[in-house]
């Protein structure tokens, strides 16, 4: 599964100005770029140094509900290796804010937050907070997270604002979550497997570690990709990113613990070992690369040394085939939607698809495959280069695996 977050730094201005509902034409307050700067850097350093008080002093002291909410977060961040941690205002008057009861100057941003996580992450996490700024005795304070939520300005949810975080560490990968620490070390122990048998088949052009953020309840997870819990009901992992980005991007492996929990070994194993080579595989896959192709290529990953035949991993496509009812036609993108009646049968084909050209050609012409379609051009020209087939040529080799497989 694929989630892309992008965000816009627009930079400080030298006016900012507070966002009235009542529509004042009364002179906004001047803001320059420094003392915004200052509030910033002074609060970000305090946290990621662990200064309580410091982090404190930039919250507006009037602002009692949204000050217990931040020193409950700074304690939540304590066991977080954190590298670092900035602001950076993308635009103001960003949500009707209606006039402060005491008169207050006050003004609503939205604010991008980035962070790194210390070992992991060569790029930042960029997230968007929308907050409330007011200014008093000639300072400017944080004074709510929340003022824009009836208005559809929601902050992004972090996991170290549903709870303290616990972490644990492991040889290729760094667990943060808020189930019982030994749930989080079963993760870091499948994750740790999983890295190396996604170094086997993709190679190593990607920097074999990854970071899983493990929610204690569907509900948190919903909230963290910020979608209702019956979006995910059932899936037991997703992993969040950006397409095709040429560094090193700062993907996280996302767990639902409610499905994951239902799992055996072997399955929870294969989902961390699929979902793990989604991030290896971030920089290559971009809007050109089909989702039979992403998915089908992260499943032949995770069941490759399994030693199961394919009627026990394909079991729908199984019977439809038994049945007489081949796909016409590769999976399409709406046949991967959650809730769709094809679901299972579009992963199952998928899988197929890429066992095949494994099989059939070689793994390193599947993996050049995947990669030489991010770099734009069309599927049937990629196809024809690859593999010597067109697409139809392609789909009709995959019906007859289908049926040599699993009939």
């Amino acid at each position: 599964m694929r989630a892309v977050a992008a965000a816009v730094l627009l930079g400080l201005t030298a006016g900012v100005a507070g966002c009235d509902a009542s529509h004042s034409t009364a002179p906004s307050p001047a803001v320059t770029d420094p003392e915004l700067r200052h509030l910033f850097d002074t609060h970000a350093s305090a946290l990621l140094h662990r200064d309580r008080t410091a982090f404190l002093a930039g919250i507006d002291p009037q602002a009692r509900r949204y000050r217990a909410r931040q020193q409950a977060v700074f304690a939540n961040l304590a066991q977080v290796p954190l590298a670092s941690w900035s602001y950076g205002l993308v635009r103001t008057d960003a949500f009707p804010l209606p006039p402060a009861a005491d008169g207050v100057r006050r003004t609503a941003a939205e604010v991008r937050l980035d962070y790194r996580l210390s070992g992991y992450d060569t790029q930042p996490v960029e997230t968007t907070e929308y907050v409330t700024l007011t200014r008093r005795a000639g300072h400017w304070y944080f004074a709510g997270d929340d003022d824009g939520t009836s208005s559809g300005h929601r902050s992004d949810v972090q996991l170290w604002d549903q709870g303290p975080v616990r972490v644990a560490h492991g040889a290729h990968s760094l667990v943060l979550g808020l189930a019982p620490d030994r749930a989080l070390r079963e993760y870091a122990a499948d994750a740790d497997r999983a890295v190396p048998a996604v170094t086997r088949s993709w190679g190593t052009d990607w920097p074999r570690r990854v970071v899983v953020e493990a929610p204690a309840t569907l509900a948190q997870m919903a909230a963290l990709l910020n979608v209702g819990a019956t979006a995910y009901q059932g899936i037991a992992a997703v992993t969040t990113g950006e397409l095709g980005v040429s560094a090193a991007p700062a993907d996280r492996v996302l767990v639902n613990p409610e499905a994951f929990g239902l799992l055996s070994a072997f399955g929870k194993q294969v989902v961390l070992t699929h979902e793990t080579t989604h991030v290896a595989t971030r920089r290559s896959t971009d809007d050109h690369t089909p989702l039979w192709l992403s998915e089908g290529t992260a499943d032949w990953v995770a069941y490759r040394d399994s030693g199961r035949g394919a009627p026990e991993i394909a079991p729908e496509l199984a019977g439809d085939v038994r049945a007489g009812r081949v796909p016409g036609a590769l999976p399409d993108a709406a046949d991967f939607k959650a809730g769709s009646a094809k679901l299972a049968q579009a992963y199952e084909g998928a899988w197929l698809a890429c066992r095949m050209i494994a099989d059939q050609w070689s793994p390193q012409t599947l993996t050049a495959f995947y990669r030489a379609v991010a770099q734009g051009g069309t599927l049937d020209a990629h196809l024809h280069g690859a593999l010597g087939l067109s697409t139809a040529e392609f789909t009709a080799r995959w019906q007859a695996y289908l049926r040599k497989e699993l009939a």
